[in-house]
């Protein structure tokens, strides 16, 4: 028996879309009709609107024609999803995608990669990895709300993010050539994007499909007190007006004379290579095999943030000054760089009563980012802030009159990932099914040295003067010294097993029934070393290995009815889970060293759940198209990253519960005979529904009812687009598009000093195309209205200084992270 036709829909609500409607001059041409999305997010080849729950996709010439590159830019021109954009410095490492509200890490994250993993899973293909590849030579990314437990696994809590890449065909040579240059507001230098693509046919069953590009971007942001370093990167001493090399001076100058600071423009500008290549070989008409591999090398010299307030230095000081829109009071760079590689095999074997796909990934991702974090040493924070993190005072350092804190963060993630799938070809007594089997075996790194660079110096000079505070102080760091005050290295150990299948009944050919389920098995071991290398006989050690293993079952029940062939009406249960895992902290009551006390209750973490509870409805007609759903989300056991109590090692922690609740709408459509639209609007209301105690001292981290962070209560976007047609095969098209968001929180506790409220933005961008059959020549604006829109920071409260304490230091530790300002640019692209 063959499938059931499936329906067409018609939008309920094209009112709203009438509002945005615009006077252009009239075309005749024909009208048009909305193009169906194929996705295969189901597993099986099927409309979007054929998918009875909420999903959106977004096809490859609308992510080229809106020049969107950036995987930020890209997810806020789908709705109902919001990211914490903190530019391409790591950007590889930790994603920020938030859907449905499911989110409890704050801005500061991005640093270092984490315990807990996203909320949000991503998929390259078909390997669960992220990795925010450059977006060329994409075939369409389907966005899916909701726990995806059955089919995605762990991470899917808020739902996945599929980026599907163009594949080799035998059809004909195929070839692209793009060359995009912009400018962007506050730099003073130039964007470049060469691209190129050729598809070829090597046999009449067999093709290669080559890709490669580079990106690069000046940077916008001036680090304008950043310290002037030596080879060894420790400050140059001013002395009489002079930048002086410390190791050249005497040691009165070394004591005496402060720090020689100068301005670093455009600061984190950007240089991305990137490259793929496919085979796909059709071995039979039955049999195919696609093998592909994809690399992309990132360096980002900065991070695109942005300081609030002045240098703190006192009123009426010549060296105080307030900082300007797109300047940095860090006093140290804070550069990033990444490799990323991934290799899959990919074999599909059509059985007749069903198809076999079998999925065989590999991929290594490492990188490795500095941060500035002179702010935490010198001060607790602005007044009024915890002043309790005066570190320079408390190991004795005072009087260091060029104090530099250097954190380098790097990690590793090599995964192996080996997914069978078996899917039905055709009903049999009703039934559709699918089965499958999911392994993926993962060795992770992840370190930390912070350095103190310039101190073995100052030491030096200071022991030299026989100074009695010298005496006191320094000698008891100074047998063995090291300019590294800490080191963290966590090699964790993941090995995951999953069963999984989905059965579907059709009652008729307007009403189904489908149930899942998803079993797994899972298996942690963290090993940790930790020291402080300043303090004799600190220097690293192993802490107590931790070890965790989880199994459970997954749940899904989906039922859906065509009222008429042009509407669906859906309703669904599904379960989610992200998994839990070991942290390795040491015991105080044991005696280990660096022992954190209650440590028991912070080795493991619990997996968190989700119970998403959802109805919809869809509809479509020839030239428009409608999805509305409401949600609920209960979230049991919600995992926050965070630091122990006394050393700060690296766990994740679980609260107790949340729960967020909205309405989604989106329509795609035509006004008239050309206008082309697009809009979506997403309400969330996510709070905690009970306190989130910590395990480790019973402080309420925050209280029941707090909003969690991250998360906007409203999101918007919209976008319009006019094909004008010049003459035949020539047309102009120009663009429209907006994305809005409402105020969100920084951090889950309103009392924290790395609490803050970042404001709501609206960003705004337009473009004119000129197309041909075989040219298309773009002129294009980003962020017109100049919107910082931040969704991150380092507050002043948590990272700015205290004027009470005395080194020669005038930096500021706040950090704001903007998305990009302002861009014009020019794109022109050449295909055959």
């Amino acid at each position: 028996m063959q499938h059931p036709v499936r329906f067409q829909h018609k939008f309920l609500f094209s009112a709203v879309a009438a509002s945005l409607a615009v006077t252009l001059p009239a075309v005749a041409q024909e009208r048009p009709r909305l193009e169906e999305i194929v996705v295969t997010a189901s597993a099986r080849e099927q409309s979007v609107q054929d998918i009875p729950y909420n999903i959106s996709a977004m096809d490859g010439g609308e992510i080229a024609a809106q020049q969107i590159t950036d995987q930020a830019e890209l997810l806020r021109s789908i709705s109902g999803v919001s990211v914490m954009d903190r530019g391409y410095r790591n950007s590889g490492m930790v994603n920020s995608i938030i859907i449905r509200g499911l989110n409890v890490d704050s801005g500061l994250t991005g640093d270092i990669a984490l315990n807990a993993v996203p909320t949000v899973s991503t998929y390259v293909d078909n390997t669960p990895l992220f990795a925010n590849f450059v977006l060329k030579d994409i075939a369409r990314v389907e966005v899916l709300r909701g726990p995806q437990g059955t089919l995605y696994g762990s991470g899917s809590l808020g739902g996945t993010v599929r980026y599907i890449s163009n594949k080799p065909h035998t059809e004909a040579l195929e070839g692209q050539v793009d060359v995009d240059y912009s400018q962007t507001t506050g730099s003073n230098g130039h964007n470049t994007h060469l691209f190129g693509m050729i598809n070829v046919p090597l046999a009449e069953s067999l093709a290669l499909r080559a890709s490669a590009g580079r990106l690069d971007n000046d940077g916008v942001v001036d680090y304008v007190n950043a310290y002037r370093l030596n080879s060894h990167r420790e400050p140059l001493i001013a002395v009489d007006g002079d930048c002086v090399d410390p190791r050249d001076a005497t040691d009165q100058q070394v004591l005496h004379n402060g720090a020689c600071y100068g301005n670093r423009e455009d600061a984190d500008d950007v240089a991305i290579d990137y490259a793929r290549a496919a085979l796909r070989w059709d071995i039979t008409d039955r049999l195919s095999l696609l093998a592909t591999v994809q690399h992309q090398e990132d360096e980002v010299g900065g991070r695109r943030a942005v300081t609030l307030g002045d240098n703190n230095q006192p009123q009426g000081s010549p060296l105080r000054f307030d900082y300007d829109e797109l300047e940095s009071g860090q006093v140290l760079l804070e550069p990033s760089s990444r490799e990323v590689d991934l290799y899959s095999l990919d074999l599909e074997w059509d059985l007749g009563f069903a198809t076999l796909t079998s999925n065989t990934s590999y991929f290594d991702n490492e990188g490795v980012g500095e941060s500035d974090n002179g702010a935490l040493w010198v001060s607790g924070g602005e007044a009024g802030a915890d002043e309790s993190r005066d570190w320079i005072t408390a190991f004795g350092y005072s009087g260091w009159p060029r104090p530099a804190q250097r954190a380098e963060r790097g990690y590793r993630d090599k995964t192996l990932v080996q997914e069978l799938r078996l899917v039905s070809n055709e009903q049999v007594a009703g039934f559709d099914w699918l089965a499958g089997a999911f392994y993926l075996d993962q060795e992770q790194e992840v370190y930390q040295n912070s350095y103190n660079p310039g101190m073995d110096v100052f030491n030096d000079a200071c022991r030299a003067t026989g100074d009695a505070v010298c005496d006191n102080f320094w000698p008891r760091f100074y047998d063995g010294l090291t300019e590294i005050d800490y080191e963290y290295l966590r090699e964790v150990s993941f090995e995951e097993l999953a069963l999984y299948g989905e059965l579907t009944y059709n009652f008729s050919e307007s009403l189904r029934l489908t149930g899942g389920l998803r079993w797994f098995d899972n298996d942690t071991v963290n090993d940790t070393l930790m020291g402080f290398p300043l303090v004799e006989g600190w220097t690293a050690s192993p802490v107590p290995r931790s070890q965790d293993s989880d199994s459970d079952i997954l749940l899904k029940l989906n039922l859906s009815w065509d009222i008429n062939p042009q509407l669906m009406l859906y309703g669904t249960v599904s379960e989610g889970y992200r998994r839990g895992g070991a942290s390795a902290v040491p015991s105080a009551e044991n005696g280990d060293p660096f022992g954190e006390p209650n440590a028991e209750s912070l080795r493991s973490y619990e997996k968190d759940t989700v119970l998403n509870h959802e109805l919809g409805i869809k509809g479509r007609l020839d030239n428009l198209s409608f999805t509305a759903s409401a949600f609920y989300v209960d979230w049991r056991d919600p995992q926050l990253n965070a630091t122990t109590e006394l050393y700060g090692f690296y766990v994740a922690l679980n609260g107790d519960e949340a729960s967020t609740i909205g309405v989604e709408l989106e329509v795609d459509g035509y006004l008239g005979d050309t206008l082309h639209y697009r809009i979506g609007y997403t309400y969330v209301e996510a709070e905690l529904e009970a306190n989130f105690i910590s395990p480790q001292n019973g402080a309420v981290i925050a209280a029941s009812g707090t909003t969690l962070p991250g998360t906007p209560e409203n999101v918007f976007s919209a976008s319009l687009d006019y094909p004008w047609q010049l003459r035949d095969g020539v047309y102009l098209t120009p663009r429209i598009n907006a994305y809005y968001q409402s105020e969100a929180k920084n951090y889950i506790s309103d009392t924290a000093a790395v609490s803050q409220v970042h404001d709501a933005f609206w960003l705004l961008g337009a473009s004119v195309a000129l197309n041909t059959d075989n040219w298309n020549i773009t002129l294009y604006g980003k962020n017109l209205g100049n919107e910082e829109g931040v969704t991150g920071a380092f507050p002043a409260t948590d990272w700015s200084y205290d004027t009470g304490v005395f080194e020669n230091w005038y930096g500021n530790g706040n950090r704001q992270m903007i998305a990009q300002p302002r861009t014009l640019g020019l794109s022109a692209t050449y295909h055959f």
